[in-house]
């Protein structure tokens, strides 16, 4: 498993948020009494830094700034002390993995020639600028402000972030781009460190621009059938392929119009509405209703996945994350009503007895089930669609910032501040 072998509770952690923004404040209380009485570090178990920091890291963060209750945030920085032997590479880029106990780490054996992944390594800024902010202790600012640095030093193909690099050498890995798995929330973090900065972190900025302008310009195409989309790039070539996971670029282009470069914010906002419209279709294209993990732009086949292993949905909420920010951008009633019909298909092909499965082939009238129900399911697709029904004043995103597991985080008002130890 990602998040190791023992009973560290991440539907738990996951979901607390999700809770108290739902007022189940007795569920949220039976969460924060197990947290207390049972979350415990310091287990012989190697986890992936990246999901431990999105999920239980921003967790806690999150259910801290929403309660004020005192123990997320120790928890949170108990753990958070747990994953910095993971940056004790020749490089201080991280490691993919860590045991908790012996803090010993280690690549994945299937990542580019040992190298480290740039959408984990990538997805640390904005848990960790918190961590010091809380704590006054800017080891976490630190480690997260040196990879940025290195990576600004680097050659970049094309302008196109390469999605491995080696922790060892520093070098990149095989050039593959993609805006899906091993990519995704490193562009999403760069603008969200901005957000999060009040926007005087400009230099985040630029960097979220640049790596725009370049995907823009190499990964994004028109479909013959006239929908946008977002290849990956692979070897020299576009592969006309798009991931459920990329389906999340849309409300991030969405978020980031406000701000853009030359005046482009009404092009980046209908950018996002044409992203959202290509995922919707992939959705709309099945049996089920639900998006496939995968689908791709061939000839006549257009947003429709072809292999057996890419026709899979495992509750994913990126979909209907765009569809969120594109309502609260544009309050067009096609967001809620698509929204809607995702609700309804969930609700009809997902739920069993113990909760919600994840379908194996959305095409099928019959689908078998996996029978696992994601902790990303609590702590971000049924979030999204609360959100998405809500009024925009619950979680207004001039105050919030979301970070890639939906854990909404405060903007931070540091222009008068040394991270020095403030209360939240």
């Amino acid at each position: 498993s990602l998040l190791g072998n023992s009973q560290m509770g991440a539907t738990i952690v996951d979901a607390l948020d999700t809770l108290y923004i739902m007022g189940l404040h007795d569920e949220f209380r039976e969460g924060q009494e197990w947290i207390d009485k049972n979350l415990d570090f310091s287990v012989n178990s190697e986890v992936s830094v990246f999901e431990v920091n999105i999920r239980f890291i921003g967790g806690l963060l999150a259910a801290y700034y929403l309660s004020g209750q005192e123990v997320f945030k120790i928890k949170a920085v108990q753990l958070a002390g747990k994953l910095l032997p993971a940056f004790n590479t020749p490089t201080g880029i991280p490691w993919a993995m860590v045991n908790l106990k012996s803090g010993v780490g280690r690549n994945w054996g299937w990542a580019s020639a040992g190298s480290s992944i740039l959408a984990e390594f990538g997805t640390l800024h904005m848990e960790f600028v918190h961590l010091s902010y809380l704590t006054g202790d800017p080891v976490y600012y630190n480690k997260v402000m040196h990879i940025r640095k290195l990576l600004q030093k680097m050659d970049r193909p094309n302008g196109l972030y390469p999605n491995y690099l080696n922790p060892r050498t520093g070098r990149w890995g095989q050039h593959h781009t993609s805006v899906g798995g091993l990519g995704d929330s490193f562009y999403e973090y760069l603008l969200k460190a901005w957000l999060m900065s009040e926007k005087t972190d400009t230099e985040a900025r630029k960097m979220y621009d640049d790596a725009i302008e370049a995907i823009e310009k190499h990964l994004i195409r028109k479909s013959n059938g006239g929908l946008t989309f977002i290849g990956e790039w692979k070897n020299g070539h576009l592969e006309r392929k798009m991931g459920h996971l990329t389906c999340f670029a849309g409300g991030m282009f969405a978020l980031g119009a406000d701000g853009s470069r030359d005046d482009k914010a009404g092009h980046y906002l209908q950018l996002g509405a044409e992203i959202a419209h290509t995922c919707h279709e992939s959705y709309d294209r099945t049996t089920l209703k639900l998006g496939p993990e995968a689908f791709k732009f061939d000839g006549g086949v257009e947003a429709v996945a072809i292999r057996q292993n890419e026709k899979y949905y495992i509750l994913r909420p990126e979909v209907i994350e765009t569809y969120w920010y594109m309502w609260r951008f544009t309050h067009d009633p096609k967001y809620r009503q698509w929204g809607w019909e995702a609700t309804q298909a969930i609700d009809k092909y997902c739920r069993v007895s113990g909760g919600f499965s994840g379908v194996k082939d959305v095409y099928s009238s019959s689908p078998a089930y996996d029978d696992v129900q994601q902790s990303f399911f609590l702590a971000e697709t049924l979030k999204y669609l609360y959100l998405l029904f809500s009024n925009d004043d619950l979680l207004p995103l001039d105050n919030w910032v979301f970070n890639t597991e939906a854990h909404p985080l405060p903007v931070l008002h540091l222009a008068n501040t040394t991270l020095s130890g403030n209360p939240a």
